[in-house]
């Protein structure tokens, strides 16, 4: 069911406001920081955490999915919203945040590299190559 959804979506939201509000107070900013993507984060191991221990239902799962993938555009039209430029005359929490959520990405995807979980793709069949020829004998973009 997609009320399933929601509900998760609704409490991983709320939860990562309040945690947004508390590094807010904690860095002695008066506005919320990181909440949403806080909140996107939660979403992400709720899920898989719920995968893991059997509680997620096919019904869920679809709900999980389409919030889920609904919450991204939104999480990404508010990131858009923001005025670079004021919040670099604000201080050096613009940027210890810009610098720190760039680190932790990239140390993130070091570390599922590395880790070698699953198996490699299977190599595309012969068949799905396109002969040099049939390359170059394309129309252009155009079509003239």
């Amino acid at each position: 069911m997609i009320i399933y959804g929601v509900a998760l979506l609704a409490v991983c939201m709320l939860a990562g406001v309040i945690i947004g509000d508390f590094l807010g107070v904690l860095l002695g900013v008066k506005s919320n920081v990181g909440g949403v993507g806080i909140a996107m984060l939660l979403l992400i191991c709720a899920r898989l955490y719920m995968e893991r221990h059997g509680g997620m239902s096919k019904e869920c799962e679809f709900g999980v999915g389409f919030w889920g993938a609904l919450y991204i555009p939104v999480v990404v039209a508010m990131a858009a919203q923001q005025n670079v430029v004021t919040a670099l005359h604000g201080g050096p929490v613009a940027v210890l945040a810009a610098v720190g959520a760039v680190g932790i990405c990239g140390l993130t995807i070091a570390l599922i590299s590395r880790s070698h979980r699953g198996e490699p793709l299977p190599p595309l069949p012969d068949a799905a190559v396109a002969p040099a020829s049939a390359v170059a004998h394309a129309a252009p973009a155009g079509g003239r």
